[in-house]
């Protein structure tokens, strides 16, 4: 990410208003360091002529005023910096968790749950530290230095010059450094998510690492990781306090040099001894900001490799969008009913998943659809969610697009994705008022009727079996069917873990749903939902062949 990286004012607009009211008060903060350094080279030269105290008093009562303004406008960049930057990650991560959604399940499972969370939580805190402390110098440095420079040369040329040259020195060493420093932030980076990651696993998987035996093998690799975290974190830190160092001496010769020209010209009568001292009080405030950029670009690095990444999968989640909204004009009409697939192929990480499928799920008929493992099942129901780019049509209920889709769908997944409360509120997902009587209805047709919905679970559904988790999952995409009036139901495994008496009664539910006129499609291997089945569909690696009962 660059200092400024443009996409966070596209992505984060109240990253916007910062920008506009930091620049203003960079200018303000710029007119009250030339208005100190002009009363105090005023009272100074005046008390060297001799004039007393009381001559003077007028002059440092304004000197304090100026003082106190400097104080406040300090407090109000923090403040500004502060809330804007709280707007700003909010915003960030509310468009990064959308783009999760917006990529759907099948994103998700092609990564570990830490790298996600790491990005949404620790990172965009990290970003704290590039708002309250690196953009205020940044905004700073664009303001202040440039009308510092000319300040200081409408009274000395000779010292502008000697600026002009030594300035730029700051900003070599801070590529420099800032290419070194982001090489090293992205290793600590990969290790914290490794680290993160690892821990994960390890947790998740403690009961067989337990059965087996491994459980301290994998307590020395989290040392091990944990190890090279510290490594990384450690080399960064080291960058950051030589850089400071680097920074500053470079900060120093340069005032140094114009103090000694100043100095020269004083003694030899070439320079005027407000002028001198005017121009050196305003010395060093000309490379303060460009100091403190690079010394705060340490305590931004995080989140600034944090924003990259948030930035990646926004970026993918619009590319999905727009192949999406891309989508040609369907050949199927837009008043056909059901969930129609037409030659459809979807590709990705380099390998054709789905190759030309074409079938119909019809209204009033519960349609199975079986295939061997790896040949694009729930590949094709992510298709048909929006959450993955295909070629060809899919029409649900007449609509082509994906947010169309979605709305005409209601879906169940192979895992059951709960959420830590009561069955209640996990059938009636999201709902601010759920239907009692609706929720105990869908329970009972996903043949669940035995769980009180009041039931408090955990997360990812513990405290329940798998075929109760199972269920539960079937009711909510229930409930949805019902309480929004879809016409399409799509549920992925929703027998998978339930023994044949109850897979039976919830099979012969989703007959009687299906003759309703809903188009009822399920995804399965198990031979007692197929036989139910008024048509079934097989799905072949890279191909298919449809078959009606």
């Amino acid at each position: 990410m660059r200092p400024l990286d443009p996409r966070l004012l596209r992505y984060a607009s109240a990253t916007r208003g910062t920008l506009a009211a930091g620049a203003v008060l960079a200018a303000l903060q710029t007119a009250s360091i030339v208005a100190f350094a002009w009363l105090v080279t005023d009272v100074i030269v005046r008390a060297i002529a001799g004039e007393r105290l009381p001559e003077l008093s007028g002059t440092l009562v304004l000197l304090g005023v100026v003082i106190a303004v400097r104080a406040v406008l300090l407090w109000a960049v923090d403040a500004v910096a502060s809330r804007g930057g709280a707007r700003a990650v909010g915003q960030l991560r509310e468009r990064l968790v959308t783009a999760v959604g917006r990529l759907g399940p099948g994103w998700t499972s092609r990564r570990t749950s830490a790298d996600v969370t790491l990005v949404a939580g620790r990172g965009m805190e990290a970003l704290d530290g590039y708002f309250a402390k690196y953009l205020p110098q940044l905004i700073g440095t664009a303001v202040a230095t440039p009308l510092l420079v000319v300040t200081i040369g409408w009274r000395d040329v000779t010292s502008a010059i000697v600026l002009l040259v030594t300035l730029p020195l700051i900003p070599v060493f801070m590529v420099l450094v800032g290419w070194a420093t982001q090489a090293a932030q992205q290793r600590q980076w990969t290790a914290l998510s490794r680290l993160s990651s690892g821990f994960l696993d390890v947790v998740a998987g403690l009961p067989t690492l337990k059965l087996f035996g491994r459980q301290h093998r994998q307590e020395a690799r989290i040392r091990e990781v944990s190890e090279q975290y510290r490594v990384h974190t450690m080399r960064v830190l080291r960058m950051s306090f030589l850089s400071g160092f680097v920074l500053e001496l470079a900060a120093s010769l340069s005032v140094a040099v114009i103090a000694v020209t100043i100095g020269l010209r004083l003694l030899g009568g070439s320079l005027d001894l407000s002028v001198g001292l005017f121009v050196l009080l305003l010395a060093p405030e000309a490379f303060l900001p460009l100091r403190n950029v690079g010394a705060s670009y340490h305590a931004a690095a995080e989140g600034i490799e944090a924003a990259a990444r948030a930035f990646a999968v926004i970026e993918e989640a619009e590319a999905v969008d727009g192949a999406a909204q891309q989508e040609g004009t369907s050949r199927v009409a837009s008043e056909t009913s059901g969930l129609v697939f037409e030659d459809v192929t979807v590709a990705y990480d380099g390998r054709t998943a789905v190759d030309g499928f074409s079938a119909t799920a019809l209204p009033g008929e519960l349609t199975v659809l079986r295939a061997p493992s790896g040949a694009g099942k729930s590949t094709l129901l992510a298709a048909a969610l929006g959450f993955v780019a295909f070629e060809g049509n899919i029409v649900a209920d007449g609509r082509v697009d994906a947010g169309g889709r979605r709305e005409a769908l209601a879906w169940a997944g192979q895992r059951p994705g709960l959420l830590a409360g009561t069955i209640a509120e996990n059938v009636a997902l999201g709902e601010e008022h759920p239907d009692a009587e609706l929720v105990a209805r869908v329970l009972h047709e996903a043949a669940a009727d035995e769980l009180d919905p009041e039931t408090v679970v955990g997360a990812g559904g513990s405290g329940m079996s798998g075929g109760q988790a199972q269920r539960v999952a079937v009711a909510r995409a229930l409930y949805r069917l019902r309480s929004r009036g879809c016409r399409i139901l799509v549920l992925d495994e929703p027998t998978s873990a339930l023994d044949a008496r109850t897979e039976e009664r919830l099979v012969a539910g989703l007959r009687r749903i299906a003759a309703e006129g809903v188009a009822v499609l399920v995804v399965s291997h198990r031979e007692a939902v197929a036989s139910a089945a008024g048509r079934v569909i097989t799905l072949e690696a890279r191909q298919e062949v449809a078959h009606v009962g």
